[in-house]
């Protein structure tokens, strides 16, 4: 499965490497991708993922705000 939604408040290769590690974490993730020039992120991933969990810990990095 492919899932996009954007990401507010990351504005740098370091806050996109937080966010890659995020998902990294999460086993029903095969890959991830993330564009800070336009705030998406494109993973790939196993059914199952617990998005609302994805969400909590992408935001608890800082000031980031996950739109679905």
């Amino acid at each position: 499965m492919k899932t996009e939604f954007s990401v507010t408040g990351f504005h740098c290769k370091s806050c996109e490497m937080l966010i890659k590690d995020v998902c990294s974490d999460f086993k029903e993730i095969t890959s991830c991708k993330v564009n800070v020039k336009t705030g998406k992120v494109i993973i790939e991933h196993e059914p199952g993922l617990d998005f609302n969990k994805l969400k909590s810990e992408i935001e608890s990095l800082g000031d980031y705000k996950v739109k679905k």
